[in-house]
């Protein structure tokens, strides 16, 4: 019998499943979750999914699940609507736009070749703890300038967005309140987190290029806090995100026969006489591409987001409430059978114009990284495929992802080495 928590005990245990379970046998767009008082639905239908995500604010906007994120990021373009988002997004869409990112492919690609060779003296590494790192200091490079950060900043700098991102999670998550003693731990937590990154950014302020994300922020009148809480919010949204996602294409470049092969193959035909990729011969890459666009099919960072409704709507065929919950899952939605031949299996032969296919959300309020995000994985596969093979995975095949604020990836380790035709390049030079 359903009740008002019917599934909270499955949602905390596995939403993952969950979603799936439900979603992929709903024959209703909107399948009703028991997870509180409150009503909350599943949209299972890409056709209904796409009217909700352009839906005017008045009708459907951001809603209690993702308010609850104010009390981490405060006041910033993931919680607020209206004006102040579209003035905080139109400054952030001037630095990240898919057009605008391409300026930074250079600078973007020496990073990954360091941390590539690093890896390499390592023989074996595990993908998540390198890659979170290197996704942190490409938005760094955005929205500070190139060599702002100190190293000693920077290893700071990722430990107080690990606190923080923790607390998203704690947060979104949480149907009981704490106890007062865990209210206190967390408090202080989160108090630490925030000043730690307070200080980092006060002091990239006095440093920060004219070009950067900061300095927009800051002619676009943002005050000290807001300014504060726009850096946080998009530190955390541009570190696990993007490096979660990096992590598995380096899982399925390791593991999937003659797959980097190919790309490194691929790559050979982007790079200019000094042997740095052509930003405008990567839109010609189609298999690189397919290997992003295929991981963030299997692996959405953003894996579920929300609306709510601001009034009474008739909508997916039901008369909803003022206050209903709409959850949007992209791990649902990739991985339904209905939409996707063998959605479970890795395939690069997939068209992407699916409208079940929605890794960076939709519309007005769509990841306004995206294009940033594309341009990392991007060269991720190209550097790394171009320098190095890989050997044994373990484990393999890899456990499911953790779900967390993104998807979190479990802990792995792939062999690494040179690749011989790189040698032979390096020899000759």
């Amino acid at each position: 019998m359903r009740h008002w928590f019917s599934d909270l005990t499955a949602f905390r245990r596995d939403p993952l499943t969950l979603f799936l379970d439900r979603g992929n046998t709903s024959t209703e767009p909107l399948v009703p979750l028991g997870l509180g008082p409150a009503p909350v639905y599943l949209v299972a239908d890409p056709e209904t999914v796409r009217p909700l995500l352009k839906a005017a604010e008045e009708d459907a906007d951001k809603g209690r699940l993702i308010h609850k994120l104010r009390a981490v990021v405060g006041k910033s373009s993931l919680t607020v609507s209206g004006d102040d988002h579209r003035l905080r997004r139109e400054a952030l869409h001037t630095h990240l736009a898919k057009g605008t990112v391409e300026r930074l492919t250079a600078p973007m690609a020496a990073e990954i070749r360091a941390v590539g060779a690093r890896l390499a003296k390592e023989r074996a590494f595990d993908p998540c703890a390198a890659m979170a790192p290197l996704a942190l200091k490409m938005i760094c490079m955005v929205l500070f300038g190139r060599q702002v950060l100190s190293p000693a900043d920077e290893q700071a700098l990722v430990h107080a967005v690990r606190m923080a991102e923790d607390d998203v999670a704690d947060e979104l998550f949480r149907i009981l309140p704490l106890t007062p003693w865990a209210k206190y731990r967390r408090d202080r937590k989160r108090a630490f987190a925030r000043e730690t990154m307070n200080l980092i950014v006060r002091r990239a302020r006095s440093r920060a290029h004219d070009a950067s994300i900061l300095r927009t922020l800051e002619r676009a009148g943002l005050n000290d806090q807001e300014l504060s809480n726009e850096i946080l919010t998009l530190l955390i949204t541009g570190h696990h995100t993007t490096g979660a996602s990096a992590t598995w294409l380096l899982y399925h470049l390791a593991t999937e026969p003659g797959l980097a092969d190919a790309i490194a193959e691929e790559a050979t035909s982007l790079y200019d006489w000094s042997g740095e990729i052509r930003a405008d011969r990567l839109r010609n890459a189609p298999l690189s591409l397919a290997l992003v666009r295929e991981v963030l099919r299997l692996y959405p960072s953003a894996w579920w987001f929300s609306r709510e409704t601001k009034r009474t709507l008739e909508f997916g065929g039901r008369r909803l409430k003022r206050g209903t919950s709409l959850i949007i899952a992209p791990w649902q939605l990739h991985r339904d059978p209905r939409h996707w031949d063998d959605p479970e299996t890795f395939r690069l032969d997939r068209s992407y114009g699916n409208k079940a296919y929605l890794p960076f959300g939709l519309g007005p309020r769509a990841c306004v990284g995206m294009g940033l995000a594309m341009l990392e994985l991007q060269l991720v596969a190209l550097e790394f495929a171009a320098a190095y093979s890989f050997g044994r995975v373990t484990p393999f095949p890899a456990p499911r992802p953790m779900p967390s604020v993104t998807l979190i990836p479990p802990a792995m380790q792939i062999e690494i080495r040179v690749r011989e035709t790189a040698q032979a390049q390096v020899s000759v030079a």
